[in-house]
C-alpha cells in the first residue's frame, strides 16, 4: 500500500483551501504568497493509472464483441470495485455493504424483468387477437360497402335510363310539333290555293253569265240604268264579301283543325303522364335509396350494439338454476314448493327462495333492537331497547293488514297512514305491545314482495305509493263488481263472455281492443274454442290465503301500471326534456293539458299539486308570471307523479274517431 498508493490529491487540499482570515492581516498575505510558490499541478497517482488502464482494456475488449450485454459491461467495474475493498481495509465493510446492496437491488430488478417477460409475450398475443378481429370487422365492413356501392352503381344506371328515355321522349315531342307545324303550312297552303281556285272559278262563271246576258235577244231591251246598278250593288257585295274574306283569314289563318288538335292534345297528355310517372318512379327509387342508406346505418348500428351484448353476456353468463333442490330445503317438501314456483320466472323465483329464507331467519330471532328516537326513524318504529318478536304467520299477517285498510276506509282519513297505523296497532293489541307489533309488521312487510297485499301496504306505509293508489283500485273492483251484479238479472253468479266484454268496455272506455282481449283471457276466455260461454264472475275476485288475486285482477293492475308509465312517457316527450332539467309549473301544465286534452281543471290542480308538492288552492293557474317562477326538477316531479294515482282521463286526439261519443262522454 505504500508504495503503490499515495495522497493525491488529499495532499494538495491544504494548498488549494484557504483558511477564512482577514484580508488585510499579516498572516494573509504570508499565507498567499506562500500558497503562489507551491506548484498548480500535482501527477495522478500510479494505482489509479492502473486501475483506469485496466478498465479501459476490459471495455475495449468487450467493445470488440458483438454480443455484449449490459449486465457484460458491469463485470469490468465490479472487479475495479472489489480490489477498492480489499486494498481500503478501513473501508472495507462501508463499501462492501454499498457493493452488496446494489447486487441484490439489480438481482431485484433482473428478477422483476424476468417476471414481466410473459405478460409481455400476452400483450403481444392480445395485440395479434386484436389486430385480426379489426381486419376481419374491416373486411366485413369493406364488402358490405361494396355490396351498397354496386347497388348504389345499379340504382344510378337506372335513374340514367330512365334520364335518356325522358330525352329520347321529348326529342320524340320536339319532332312531332315540328312535323305538326310542316303540316299545318301545307294545309295552308292548300286551302289558300282552294279559295284562289274557286274565286277564279267564280269570276269565270260571272264573266260566262255576263257574256250569255249581252248575246241574248231579251237583255237588250231591259233598262240600262237598271242593269247598272245591279252591277254597282253587286261589286259592292263583292268588296264586302271580300272584306269579311279578309277578316276571316286574318282571325283563323293560324287555326289548326280541330281533329289535328285533338290528335295532338291527346298525344302531348299521353307524354306528360308519361313524365309524371317517370318523375313518380325517380322520386320513389331515391327515397328507397335514401331509406337503404338509413337501414344500412341503423344495421350497423345495431351490429356493433348486438356484438357488444353478445361480449357481455358471454361474459357475465351463467348456467340456469336447478330450482328442484329448493324441494328438499323448503319447509313442506316438494309439495309446497311446487305450489309456490307454479307459474313464476326465475326473477319471480329467487324472491320466492329469499322470502322463505328469510322468514326463517326472522323467526329464529327473539327480539328485535330499537332504532331510537332520531327523526330518521319513522314515527312508529321509535323506540330504545330490545322489542319483542311476535313471530306471526304470514296468513295472520295478511290478515291484520286487511283489518287495517278496513278501518282505514271506514274514517275519515286526515291523519298521517303512519300514525294511524300505530294507533291501529294501539286499539288492536294495547299500548304495551303496539311497539312490538310496530316492529314485527315492519320487519315482515320488508320480506314478503310476492304478496300483493303486503307489497301494497308496505309501499303506502313508506310513503312509495299515496293512498289514493290503493283505494282507487279497491273503488274500481267494487263498480266492476256491481256491473257484472246488474248483467246478472238471473241472480245466477253467471255472466256471458259477450256480457263481459261488453262491460269491460263500458267501465273502461280508454282501454284499447287488445287490452280487453288481455283480460277476457285472463278471465278464462280461450280464443281457440268457443265452450266456455259463461263464467262465474265472482270467483275473478276471490284472493286466497297469501292475499294474491286471481290472474284476471292482476293483468287489470299490470295494464294499470303499463298505462300509467306510458302516460309519464307521453309527457316527458312533449316537454322535451331530460330527467336532470328543471321544469316549470306553466310548461307543466301546458304539457298535460297537450297530452290529455279532456283533463278537468280539478284533477289538473291534483297532478300539479302533487307533482310540485303544493296545495291545489295555493297553485296560481291565471297567473303566467308565477307559474313561470315555480320550478323543480322534472325527475322528482315524475317520481312524484308516478307514486299518485296518475291516469288518462280522455281519448287521445288519435283516438278520438275510434272511440264512440257515449263512450267520451263517459271517459270525460
Amino acid at each position: 500500500m505504500g508504495a503503490h498508493l499515495s495522497p493525491w490529491p488529499t495532499y494538495t487540499s491544504g494548498q488549494t483551501i484557504l483558511c477564512k482570515r482577514k484580508p488585510c492581516s499579516e498572516d494573509s498575505r504570508k499565507r498567499a504568497s506562500s500558497w503562489q510558490q507551491q506548484p498548480l499541478s500535482t501527477s495522478k497517482p500510479r494505482y489509479l493509472e492502473q486501475l483506469e488502464n485496466y478498465l479501459r482494456k476490459e471495455l475495449l475488449l468487450l467493445d470488440l464483441g458483438t454480443d455484449s450485454s449490459q449486465e457484460l459491461r458491469l463485470q469490468p467495474y465490479r472487479e475495479i470495485f472489489e480490489f477498492f475493498i480489499e486494498d481500503f481495509k478501513t473501508y472495507k465493510p462501508l463499501l462492501a455493504s454499498i457493493k452488496n446492496a446494489y447486487e441484490v437491488m439489480l438481482a431485484h430488478q433482473r428478477e422483476k424483468i424476468r417476471s414481466l417477460e410473459p405478460l409481455k409475450a400476452k400483450i403481444v398475443t392480445m395485440n395479434e387477437d386484436s389486430s385480426e378481429k379489426i381486419l376481419a370487422m374491416r373486411a366485413e365492413e369493406k364488402y358490405e360497402i361494396s355490396v351498397l356501392k354496386k347497388e348504389k352503381m345499379n340504382l344510378l344506371k337506372l335513374i340514367d335510363k330512365k334520364n335518356e328515355e325522358k330525352i329520347s321522349l321529348q326529342s320524340e315531342v320536339t319532332k312531332l310539333r315540328k312535323s305538326l307545324a310542316e303540316e299545318y303550312l301545307r294545309y295552308l297552303t292548300e286551302r289558300d290555293a282552294r279559295k284562289i281556285l274557286i274565286g277564279d272559278l267564280n269570276e269565270l262563271r260571272y264573266q260566262r253569265e255576263d257574256m250569255s246576258l249581252a248575246q241574248s235577244p231579251g237583255v237588250w231591251g231591259e233598262d240600262p240604268v237598271k242593269l247598272t246598278l245591279a252591277l254597282k250593288m253587286t261589286r259592292q257585295d263583292l268588296t264586302r264579301t271580300q272584306m269579311e274574306l279578309n277578316t276571316m283569314k286574318a282571325n283563323f289563318g293560324d287555326v289548326v283543325p280541330r281533329r289535328d288538335f285533338e290528335m295532338q292534345e291527346k298525344t302531348n297528355l299521353e307524354l306528360q303522364f308519361q313524365l309524371e310517372s317517370l318523375r313518380a318512379d325517380y322520386e320513389e327509387v331515391r327515397k328507397e335509396h335514401e331509406l337503404l342508406l338509413q337501414l344500412h346505418m341503423s344495421t350497423l348500428k345495431e351490429r356493433d350494439q348486438y356484438y357488444s351484448e353478445l361480449q357481455e353476456i358471454q361474459r357475465t353468463s351463467t348456467p340456469r338454476p336447478d330450482w328442484t333442490k329448493c324441494e328438499s330445503v323448503i319447509a313442506g317438501g316438494p309439495e309446497r314448493w311446487l305450489m309456490l314456483a307454479e307459474g313464476k320466472n326465475s326473477d319471480q323465483l329467487v324472491d320466492v327462495l329469499l322470502e322463505e329464507i328469510g322468514n326463517g331467519l326472522l323467526r329464529e330471532k327473539d327480539f328485535f333492537p330499537g332504532l331510537g328516537f332520531e327523526e330518521s326513524v319513522p314515527a312508529f318504529l321509535r323506540f330504545d331497547g330490545p322489542v319483542e318478536n311476535k313471530k306471526p304467520s304470514k296468513k295472520e299477517l295478511i290478515q291484520i293488514l286487511e283489518d287495517a285498510w278496513k278501518e282505514r276506509l271506514a274514517e275519515d282519513q286526515k291523519e298521517l297512514f303512519s300514525d294511524f297505523f300505530f294507533n291501529f296497532l294501539e286499539r288492536r293489541f294495547g299500548v304495551n305491545d303496539a311497539v312490538a307489533w310496530a316492529y314485527t309488521i315492519f320487519e315482515y312487510i320488508k320480506l314478503f314482495h310476492t304478496s300483493e297485499v303486503i307489497s301494497q301496504f308496505y309501499a303506502v306505509l313508506m310513503g312509495k305509493k299515496l293512498e289514493s293508489v290503493y283505494i282507487n283500485q279497491k273503488e274500481t273492483l267494487a263498480h266492476l263488481l256491481k256491473e257484472m251484479m246488474n248483467a246478472d238479472t238471473q241472480n245466477e253468479g253467471l255472466i256471458t263472455m259477450e256480457q263481459l266484454s261488453t262491460i269491460l268496455k263500458t267501465t273502461f272506455p280508454l282501454k284499447k281492443e287488445e287490452q280487453i282481449q288481455e283480460l277476457m283471457e285472463a278471465a278464462g276466455w280461450n280464443t281457440d274454442s268457443s265452450t266456455t260461454d259463461t263464467l262465474t264472475y265472482r270467483q275473478l275476485f276471490k284472493e286466497d290465503e297469501e292475499g294474491q288475486s286471481e290472474p284476471f285482477v292482476q293483468k287489470l293492475w299490470e295494464q294499470y301500471d303499463n298505462e300509467k308509465e306510458t302516460y309519464l312517457l307521453e309527457l316527458k316527450q312533449d316537454l322535451g326534456l331530460d330527467l336532470p332539467e328543471e321544469v316549470s309549473l306553466l310548461k307543466m301544465r301546458g304539457a298535460l293539458m297537450n297530452i290529455d286534452p279532456n283533463i278537468d281543471k280539478q284533477t289538473l290542480s291534483a297532478y300539479l299539486g302533487q307533482a310540485y308538492q303544493l296545495p291545489a288552492a295555493d297553485l296560481p293557474l291565471e297567473d303566467d308570471e308565477k307559474m313561470e317562477a315555480i320550478v323543480i326538477k322534472f325527475q322528482t316531479a315524475l317520481e312524484r307523479l308516478l307514486m299518485a294515482d296518475t291516469k288518462r282521463i280522455g281519448p287521445r286526439e288519435a283516438d278520438t274517431k275510434r272511440v264512440g261519443p257515449r263512450e267520451a262522454e263517459t271517459a270525460s
